[in-house]
Protein backbone atom coordinates (compact mmCIF):
# COMPACT_ATOMS: atom_id res chain seq x y z
CA UNK A 1 0.00 0.00 0.00
CA UNK A 2 0.63 3.90 -0.43
CA UNK A 3 2.56 5.43 1.57
CA UNK A 4 0.23 7.72 4.16
CA UNK A 5 -0.03 11.26 3.26
CA UNK A 6 -0.46 13.80 6.11
CA UNK A 7 -2.14 17.59 6.04
CA UNK A 8 -2.15 20.30 7.87
CA UNK A 9 -4.23 23.56 7.77
CA UNK A 10 -2.80 26.65 9.47
CA UNK A 11 -5.60 29.71 9.06
CA UNK A 12 -4.25 33.23 9.66
CA UNK A 13 -6.12 35.89 11.05
CA UNK A 14 -7.18 37.64 13.87
CA UNK A 15 -10.61 37.61 13.00
CA UNK A 16 -11.42 34.06 13.06
CA UNK A 17 -9.14 33.77 16.59
CA UNK A 18 -11.79 36.71 17.84
CA UNK A 19 -14.91 34.54 16.36
CA UNK A 20 -15.94 37.00 13.96
CA UNK A 21 -16.01 34.95 10.34
CA UNK A 22 -16.30 31.14 10.75
CA UNK A 23 -13.62 29.23 9.60
CA UNK A 24 -15.15 27.22 6.76
CA UNK A 25 -12.08 27.09 4.61
CA UNK A 26 -10.65 24.40 7.18
CA UNK A 27 -13.59 21.96 6.62
CA UNK A 28 -14.03 22.44 2.95
CA UNK A 29 -10.00 21.39 2.66
CA UNK A 30 -10.03 18.46 4.82
CA UNK A 31 -12.86 16.86 2.87
CA UNK A 32 -11.60 17.58 -0.16
CA UNK A 33 -7.78 16.14 0.85
CA UNK A 34 -9.78 13.25 2.14
CA UNK A 35 -10.62 12.66 -1.69
CA UNK A 36 -7.13 12.34 -2.73
CA UNK A 37 -6.55 9.83 0.44
CA UNK A 38 -4.81 12.41 2.48
CA UNK A 39 -5.23 12.76 5.94
CA UNK A 40 -5.46 15.48 7.84
CA UNK A 41 -3.74 15.67 10.88
CA UNK A 42 -4.45 18.85 12.33
CA UNK A 43 -6.08 22.34 11.81
CA UNK A 44 -4.30 25.21 13.55
CA UNK A 45 -5.39 29.17 13.53
CA UNK A 46 -3.10 31.55 14.45
CA UNK A 47 -3.31 35.56 14.78
CA UNK A 48 -1.29 38.02 12.36
CA UNK A 49 1.63 38.48 13.97
CA UNK A 50 4.78 36.90 12.17
CA UNK A 51 6.73 34.94 15.15
CA UNK A 52 3.36 32.87 15.96
CA UNK A 53 3.30 31.70 11.91
CA UNK A 54 6.99 31.19 11.94
CA UNK A 55 6.09 28.67 14.63
CA UNK A 56 3.20 27.32 13.60
CA UNK A 57 5.12 26.08 9.99
CA UNK A 58 8.22 25.11 11.38
CA UNK A 59 6.20 22.72 14.20
CA UNK A 60 3.68 21.77 11.05
CA UNK A 61 6.99 20.62 9.18
CA UNK A 62 8.06 17.84 11.54
CA UNK A 63 4.73 16.28 11.47
CA UNK A 64 3.15 16.50 8.06
CA UNK A 65 3.74 16.31 4.39
CA UNK A 66 1.91 19.06 3.29
CA UNK A 67 0.94 22.26 4.81
CA UNK A 68 -1.73 24.40 3.20
CA UNK A 69 -2.16 28.31 4.45
CA UNK A 70 -5.11 30.33 4.07
CA UNK A 71 -5.33 33.64 4.67
CA UNK A 72 -3.00 37.10 5.03
CA UNK A 73 -2.52 37.94 1.46
CA UNK A 74 -4.46 40.56 1.21
CA UNK A 75 -3.20 44.57 -0.06
CA UNK A 76 -2.95 46.00 3.43
CA UNK A 77 -0.77 46.50 6.22
CA UNK A 78 -2.22 43.73 8.39
CA UNK A 79 -1.88 40.69 6.03
CA UNK A 80 1.91 39.90 6.42
CA UNK A 81 1.86 36.19 5.49
CA UNK A 82 4.28 36.86 2.00
CA UNK A 83 6.73 38.42 3.83
CA UNK A 84 6.24 36.24 6.75
CA UNK A 85 7.27 33.64 4.21
CA UNK A 86 9.96 35.18 2.85
CA UNK A 87 11.65 35.15 6.18
CA UNK A 88 10.33 31.21 7.02
CA UNK A 89 12.28 30.50 3.34
CA UNK A 90 15.32 33.24 3.84
CA UNK A 91 14.33 34.37 0.47
CA UNK A 92 12.80 38.13 -0.93
CA UNK A 93 10.28 39.55 -3.13
CA UNK A 94 10.30 39.46 -6.79
CA UNK A 95 7.89 40.80 -9.12
CA UNK A 96 5.62 38.30 -11.09
CA UNK A 97 4.93 39.36 -14.22
CA UNK A 98 2.06 36.87 -15.17
CA UNK A 99 0.29 37.98 -11.82
CA UNK A 100 0.76 41.60 -13.09
CA UNK A 101 -0.65 41.17 -16.16
CA UNK A 102 -3.64 39.81 -14.79
CA UNK A 103 -4.15 42.54 -12.22
CA UNK A 104 -4.29 44.39 -15.15
CA UNK A 105 -6.47 43.12 -16.79
CA UNK A 106 -8.66 42.21 -14.06
CA UNK A 107 -9.30 45.70 -13.38
CA UNK A 108 -9.12 47.20 -17.09
CA UNK A 109 -12.28 44.76 -17.29
CA UNK A 110 -13.91 46.16 -14.09
CA UNK A 111 -13.56 49.50 -15.21
CA UNK A 112 -11.19 50.55 -12.16
CA UNK A 113 -7.50 52.16 -11.08
CA UNK A 114 -4.79 49.62 -10.41
CA UNK A 115 -3.44 50.98 -7.68
CA UNK A 116 -0.28 51.13 -5.97
CA UNK A 117 -1.23 49.08 -3.55
CA UNK A 118 -3.17 46.56 -5.47
CA UNK A 119 -0.17 46.21 -7.25
CA UNK A 120 1.91 45.08 -5.12
CA UNK A 121 0.12 41.84 -5.04
CA UNK A 122 2.20 40.69 -8.20
CA UNK A 123 4.96 40.74 -5.66
CA UNK A 124 6.15 36.68 -4.44
CA UNK A 125 8.60 34.82 -2.66
CA UNK A 126 11.20 34.16 -5.52
CA UNK A 127 11.46 30.53 -4.34
CA UNK A 128 7.76 29.74 -4.71
CA UNK A 129 5.69 28.47 -8.22
CA UNK A 130 2.81 30.67 -8.54
CA UNK A 131 -0.68 29.29 -8.51
CA UNK A 132 -3.22 31.79 -10.59
CA UNK A 133 -6.49 33.33 -9.15
CA UNK A 134 -8.62 33.78 -11.59
CA UNK A 135 -11.20 35.51 -9.32
CA UNK A 136 -9.02 37.94 -7.62
CA UNK A 137 -5.68 39.48 -6.95
CA UNK A 138 -4.16 37.37 -4.66
CA UNK A 139 -2.25 34.52 -6.56
CA UNK A 140 -1.89 30.85 -4.76
CA UNK A 141 1.74 30.42 -4.04
CA UNK A 142 3.51 27.03 -4.58
CA UNK A 143 6.61 26.06 -2.05
CA UNK A 144 8.67 22.87 -2.00
CA UNK A 145 11.16 22.37 1.06
CA UNK A 146 12.81 20.03 2.35
CA UNK A 147 9.85 17.24 1.50
CA UNK A 148 7.49 19.04 2.17
CA UNK A 149 4.81 21.08 0.12
CA UNK A 150 3.47 24.27 1.60
CA UNK A 151 0.72 26.01 -0.23
CA UNK A 152 -0.37 29.35 1.01
CA UNK A 153 -4.00 30.46 -0.50
CA UNK A 154 -6.38 33.76 -0.18
CA UNK A 155 -8.48 33.30 2.95
CA UNK A 156 -11.19 34.63 0.51
CA UNK A 157 -13.38 30.86 0.25
CA UNK A 158 -14.38 31.21 -3.10
CA UNK A 159 -10.77 32.18 -4.46
CA UNK A 160 -9.19 29.46 -2.18
CA UNK A 161 -11.64 26.85 -3.44
CA UNK A 162 -10.96 27.82 -7.14
CA UNK A 163 -7.11 28.04 -6.66
CA UNK A 164 -6.90 24.53 -5.40
CA UNK A 165 -9.58 22.93 -8.00
CA UNK A 166 -7.93 24.65 -10.85
CA UNK A 167 -4.44 23.69 -9.73
CA UNK A 168 -3.57 22.86 -6.03
CA UNK A 169 -5.44 19.05 -6.26
CA UNK A 170 -3.61 18.18 -9.24
CA UNK A 171 -0.26 18.94 -8.33
CA UNK A 172 -0.82 17.22 -5.42
CA UNK A 173 -1.83 14.03 -7.18
CA UNK A 174 1.42 14.07 -9.48
CA UNK A 175 3.66 14.93 -6.10
CA UNK A 176 2.37 12.45 -3.68
CA UNK A 177 1.11 8.62 -3.98
CA UNK A 178 -1.16 8.22 -1.62
CA UNK A 179 -3.35 5.19 -0.62
CA UNK A 180 -7.42 5.23 -1.41
CA UNK A 181 -9.51 6.40 1.87
CA UNK A 182 -13.07 5.22 1.87
CA UNK A 183 -16.05 5.76 4.04
CA UNK A 184 -19.49 5.10 4.77
CA UNK A 185 -21.79 6.17 7.11
CA UNK A 186 -24.66 4.27 8.99
CA UNK A 187 -26.90 6.92 9.86
CA UNK A 188 -29.35 5.85 13.20
CA UNK A 189 -32.37 7.39 15.45
CA UNK A 190 -34.44 6.66 18.33
CA UNK A 191 -31.12 4.92 19.96
CA UNK A 192 -27.87 5.99 22.36
CA UNK A 193 -24.15 6.05 21.53
CA UNK A 194 -23.53 3.65 24.51
CA UNK A 195 -26.49 1.30 23.31
CA UNK A 196 -25.57 1.35 20.10
CA UNK A 197 -22.12 0.01 20.82
CA UNK A 198 -23.31 -2.72 22.91
CA UNK A 199 -25.29 -4.11 20.32
CA UNK A 200 -22.54 -4.19 17.35
CA UNK A 201 -19.44 -4.48 19.81
CA UNK A 202 -18.91 -8.32 18.50
CA UNK A 203 -19.04 -6.65 14.72
CA UNK A 204 -16.84 -4.21 16.16
CA UNK A 205 -13.91 -6.19 17.31
CA UNK A 206 -14.13 -8.72 14.16
CA UNK A 207 -13.22 -5.71 11.50
CA UNK A 208 -10.39 -6.37 9.38
CA UNK A 209 -7.38 -4.33 10.35
CA UNK A 210 -7.85 -1.86 7.40
CA UNK A 211 -11.37 -0.96 8.54
CA UNK A 212 -12.16 1.40 11.58
CA UNK A 213 -15.51 2.53 12.86
CA UNK A 214 -16.20 5.96 14.79
CA UNK A 215 -19.44 6.89 16.46
CA UNK A 216 -20.36 10.14 15.84
CA UNK A 217 -23.41 11.18 18.29
CA UNK A 218 -25.44 14.29 17.35
CA UNK A 219 -28.81 15.97 18.53
CA UNK A 220 -31.39 13.04 17.98
CA UNK A 221 -29.18 10.92 16.06
CA UNK A 222 -26.15 8.56 15.76
CA UNK A 223 -23.92 8.19 13.06
CA UNK A 224 -21.79 5.30 11.76
CA UNK A 225 -18.45 5.67 9.94
CA UNK A 226 -17.01 2.94 8.42
CA UNK A 227 -13.07 3.99 6.87
CA UNK A 228 -11.56 2.31 5.36
CA UNK A 229 -7.79 2.80 3.53
CA UNK A 230 -6.29 0.49 -0.03
CA UNK A 231 -4.90 0.78 -3.26
CA UNK A 232 -7.88 -0.35 -4.97
CA UNK A 233 -11.34 1.69 -4.74
CA UNK A 234 -13.73 -0.90 -6.25
CA UNK A 235 -12.40 -3.59 -3.94
CA UNK A 236 -12.17 -1.42 -0.47
CA UNK A 237 -15.38 -0.15 -1.49
CA UNK A 238 -17.03 -3.79 -1.49
CA UNK A 239 -15.20 -4.68 1.50
CA UNK A 240 -16.89 -1.89 3.23
CA UNK A 241 -20.42 -2.66 1.63
CA UNK A 242 -19.69 -6.35 3.23
CA UNK A 243 -19.48 -5.05 6.60
CA UNK A 244 -22.45 -2.90 6.12
CA UNK A 245 -24.31 -5.89 5.47
CA UNK A 246 -23.07 -7.91 8.47
CA UNK A 247 -23.93 -5.46 10.90
CA UNK A 248 -27.49 -4.22 8.96
CA UNK A 249 -29.47 -7.07 10.79
CA UNK A 250 -28.45 -6.05 14.49
CA UNK A 251 -29.47 -2.74 14.04
CA UNK A 252 -31.72 -1.96 10.81
CA UNK A 253 -34.99 -0.95 13.21
CA UNK A 254 -32.78 2.24 13.92
CA UNK A 255 -31.22 2.80 11.12
CA UNK A 256 -32.63 5.83 8.89
CA UNK A 257 -30.14 5.78 5.82
CA UNK A 258 -26.99 6.25 4.55
CA UNK A 259 -24.27 9.30 3.81
CA UNK A 260 -25.78 12.51 2.97
CA UNK A 261 -29.26 10.96 3.96
CA UNK A 262 -31.44 12.89 6.19
CA UNK A 263 -33.75 11.80 8.35
CA UNK A 264 -36.62 13.76 7.11
CA UNK A 265 -35.50 13.00 3.53
CA UNK A 266 -35.70 9.18 4.59
CA UNK A 267 -38.93 10.16 5.74
CA UNK A 268 -40.27 11.53 2.56
CA UNK A 269 -39.26 8.52 0.54
CA UNK A 270 -41.10 5.96 3.10
CA UNK A 271 -44.37 8.29 2.51
CA UNK A 272 -44.14 8.49 -1.06
CA UNK A 273 -43.26 4.21 -1.53
CA UNK A 274 -46.40 3.98 0.96
CA UNK A 275 -48.92 6.55 -0.70
CA UNK A 276 -49.28 8.06 2.26
CA UNK A 277 -49.98 11.96 3.08
CA UNK A 278 -48.99 13.82 6.08
CA UNK A 279 -49.99 16.75 8.38
CA UNK A 280 -48.31 18.25 11.25
CA UNK A 281 -49.41 19.67 14.43
CA UNK A 282 -46.54 21.42 16.00
CA UNK A 283 -46.53 23.47 19.47
CA UNK A 284 -43.30 23.68 21.25
CA UNK A 285 -41.43 23.22 17.69
CA UNK A 286 -43.11 26.48 16.24
CA UNK A 287 -42.76 25.09 12.68
CA UNK A 288 -39.20 23.48 12.94
CA UNK A 289 -41.04 20.21 11.87
CA UNK A 290 -42.77 21.49 9.14
CA UNK A 291 -39.64 23.13 7.88
CA UNK A 292 -37.43 19.76 7.76
CA UNK A 293 -40.01 18.47 5.72
CA UNK A 294 -39.81 20.75 3.15
CA UNK A 295 -36.49 21.17 2.62
CA UNK A 296 -36.94 18.01 0.93
CA UNK A 297 -37.47 18.76 -2.67
CA UNK A 298 -40.71 17.43 -3.66
CA UNK A 299 -42.52 17.34 -0.54
CA UNK A 300 -46.02 18.07 -1.79
CA UNK A 301 -46.01 15.30 -2.81
CA UNK A 302 -46.94 14.02 0.45
CA UNK A 303 -47.09 17.12 3.08
CA UNK A 304 -50.35 18.77 3.60
CA UNK A 305 -49.71 21.40 5.93
CA UNK A 306 -49.11 22.50 9.52
CA UNK A 307 -51.26 23.93 12.74
CA UNK A 308 -48.74 25.77 14.94
CA UNK A 309 -50.49 26.07 17.92
CA UNK A 310 -48.19 27.33 20.14
CA UNK A 311 -51.13 29.05 22.72
CA UNK A 312 -53.93 26.87 23.86
CA UNK A 313 -56.66 29.41 22.34
CA UNK A 314 -55.68 28.06 18.51
CA UNK A 315 -55.02 24.31 20.16
CA UNK A 316 -58.67 24.90 20.95
CA UNK A 317 -60.52 26.87 18.22
CA UNK A 318 -58.32 24.83 15.52
CA UNK A 319 -57.61 21.85 16.88
CA UNK A 320 -61.08 20.64 18.94
CA UNK A 321 -58.87 19.88 22.09
CA UNK A 322 -61.72 20.46 25.15
CA UNK A 323 -61.10 23.25 27.67
CA UNK A 324 -61.95 20.84 30.31
CA UNK A 325 -58.74 18.54 28.92
CA UNK A 326 -56.17 21.48 28.61
CA UNK A 327 -57.32 22.01 32.82
CA UNK A 328 -57.21 19.03 34.03
CA UNK A 329 -54.08 17.55 32.02
CA UNK A 330 -52.23 20.49 30.35
CA UNK A 331 -51.21 21.73 26.85
CA UNK A 332 -47.85 19.15 27.77
CA UNK A 333 -49.86 15.49 27.78
CA UNK A 334 -50.93 12.21 26.56
CA UNK A 335 -54.27 13.64 26.32
CA UNK A 336 -53.89 16.75 24.48
CA UNK A 337 -50.96 15.56 21.68
CA UNK A 338 -53.26 12.33 21.05
CA UNK A 339 -56.19 14.95 20.00
CA UNK A 340 -53.92 17.75 18.18
CA UNK A 341 -52.71 14.48 15.90
CA UNK A 342 -56.34 13.14 15.00
CA UNK A 343 -57.63 16.19 14.63
CA UNK A 344 -54.80 18.05 12.34
CA UNK A 345 -55.20 14.34 10.44
CA UNK A 346 -58.76 15.18 9.75
CA UNK A 347 -58.89 18.71 9.48
CA UNK A 348 -56.22 18.62 6.29
CA UNK A 349 -57.14 15.32 4.75
CA UNK A 350 -54.39 13.52 5.29
CA UNK A 351 -53.54 9.38 6.02
CA UNK A 352 -51.09 10.10 8.89
CA UNK A 353 -51.43 13.12 11.79
CA UNK A 354 -48.76 13.87 14.15
CA UNK A 355 -47.95 16.58 17.13
CA UNK A 356 -45.66 17.70 19.21
CA UNK A 357 -46.10 19.77 22.78
CA UNK A 358 -43.85 20.40 25.57
CA UNK A 359 -41.96 23.10 27.34
CA UNK A 360 -38.97 23.92 25.26
CA UNK A 361 -37.50 26.24 27.78
CA UNK A 362 -35.53 27.44 29.27
CA UNK A 363 -38.40 28.46 31.61
CA UNK A 364 -41.83 27.49 32.21
CA UNK A 365 -40.71 24.20 33.41
CA UNK A 366 -42.38 22.30 37.36
CA UNK A 367 -41.47 19.91 39.58
CA UNK A 368 -43.87 17.55 37.82
CA UNK A 369 -42.91 18.57 34.18
CA UNK A 370 -39.72 20.37 33.91
CA UNK A 371 -38.23 21.66 30.95
CA UNK A 372 -37.41 19.24 28.49
CA UNK A 373 -40.95 17.48 29.52
CA UNK A 374 -42.01 16.40 25.77
CA UNK A 375 -45.57 14.60 24.26
CA UNK A 376 -45.01 13.29 20.98
CA UNK A 377 -47.85 11.50 19.03
CA UNK A 378 -49.11 9.90 15.91
CA UNK A 379 -51.89 9.05 14.43
CA UNK A 380 -53.41 7.24 11.33
CA UNK A 381 -56.83 5.57 10.52
CA UNK A 382 -56.10 2.90 12.50
CA UNK A 383 -54.54 4.07 15.85
CA UNK A 384 -52.69 6.54 17.60
CA UNK A 385 -49.46 5.99 19.10
CA UNK A 386 -48.10 8.28 21.72
CA UNK A 387 -44.49 9.20 23.35
CA UNK A 388 -43.18 10.97 26.36
CA UNK A 389 -39.63 12.73 25.69
CA UNK A 390 -37.36 14.10 28.69
CA UNK A 391 -34.92 16.05 27.17
CA UNK A 392 -32.33 18.77 27.88
CA UNK A 393 -32.38 22.16 29.42
CA UNK A 394 -31.57 23.61 26.16
CA UNK A 395 -34.10 25.44 23.90
CA UNK A 396 -32.34 24.65 20.24
CA UNK A 397 -31.88 21.32 21.31
CA UNK A 398 -35.14 20.12 22.20
CA UNK A 399 -36.30 21.84 19.24
CA UNK A 400 -34.45 19.80 17.09
CA UNK A 401 -34.45 16.75 19.20
CA UNK A 402 -38.58 16.83 19.53
CA UNK A 403 -38.60 17.15 15.53
CA UNK A 404 -36.30 14.62 14.57
CA UNK A 405 -38.12 12.58 17.86
CA UNK A 406 -41.52 13.10 15.15
CA UNK A 407 -40.20 11.86 12.52
CA UNK A 408 -38.25 9.17 13.65
CA UNK A 409 -42.00 7.76 15.28
CA UNK A 410 -43.41 8.43 11.47
CA UNK A 411 -40.32 6.19 10.64
CA UNK A 412 -41.01 3.46 12.90
CA UNK A 413 -44.73 2.84 12.28
CA UNK A 414 -44.27 3.09 8.71
CA UNK A 415 -41.79 0.15 8.77
CA UNK A 416 -43.48 -1.48 11.18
Amino acid sequence: MNQQIFAEIITIGDEILYGQITDTNSQWISAELDKLGIKTRQKTSVSDKADEILRSLSEASQRVNIIIITGGLGPTNDDITKKTLCTYFNTELIWNESVLAHLQNLFFIRGKELRESNKQQALVPSNCEVLMNKSGTAPGMWFDSNEVVYISLPGVPFEMKGILTDFGFDKLKLRFKTPIIGHRLIKTSGVGESTLAEIIADWEAALPAHLGLAYLPSAGEVKLRITGTGDDQENLNREIQQEIDKVLPLISHHVYGFDADTLEYSVGQLLKSKNKTLSTAESCTGGYLAHLLTSVPGSSAYYYGSIIAYQNKIKTELLDVPTGILSVHGAVSEKTVEIMAKEVRLKLGTSIGVAASGIAGPDGGTDEKPVGTIWIAYADETKVVTKKLQLSTIRENNIRMTALAVLNLIRQQLVN
